[in-house]
């Protein structure tokens, strides 16, 4: 199991109003409720995650569980898109990659960014998409656990 996850509006809610509070390892404070909602996820599947946020070239894979770890977060493994040299937008982002690599069939993305309703139908079927100023919620970590149930059962 797969989360591709992006980290501003989903982890971080993105209010212009109020600056995020930044830990002593530069980066911002994950949403208390987002954060319960993802170890929630996680907890109940096993999930890895594949950062697909802005900031994922910014530090190694080693770097972001320390990031996540220090927020609360217990990861088994966290993987990144690659940098994103052709600065395509996340959604031609996500359909290049998913159609150039093998992939999970049990994965969903978590993202905040609407131009995700564009993608095709089979990547759609598996977004959960946050309310950027909100960020994951409780609601939606259960939604995600169903989406999850709902693929492992189409896929047995």
């Amino acid at each position: 199991m797969l989360l591709y996850l992006d980290i501003d509006g989903v982890m971080v809610p993105a209010n212009s109003w109020r600056r995020p509070e930044i830990l002593d390892d530069g980066f911002p404070a994950f949403g208390p409720k987002a954060t319960e909602a993802l170890q929630k996820i996680i907890s109940s599947t096993g999930a890895g995650i594949v950062l697909t946020t802005s900031h994922k070239s910014r530090y190694t894979p080693k770097e972001w569980r320390g990031i996540f770890k220090k927020r609360g977060i217990s990861v088994n493994s966290i993987k990144r898109l690659p940098e994103n040299t052709l600065q395509l937008n996340r959604r031609d982002e996500l359909v290049k990659w998913f159609n150039t690599n093998p992939f999970h069939d049990n994965f969903i993305i978590i993202d905040d960014d609407k131009s995700l309703n564009e993608l095709p139908q089979f990547l759609k079927n598996r977004l959960l998409l946050t309310s950027g100023s909100v960020g994951l919620t409780e609601y939606q970590a259960e939604e995600a656990l169903r989406l999850i149930e709902r693929e492992s059962h189409e896929l047995a």
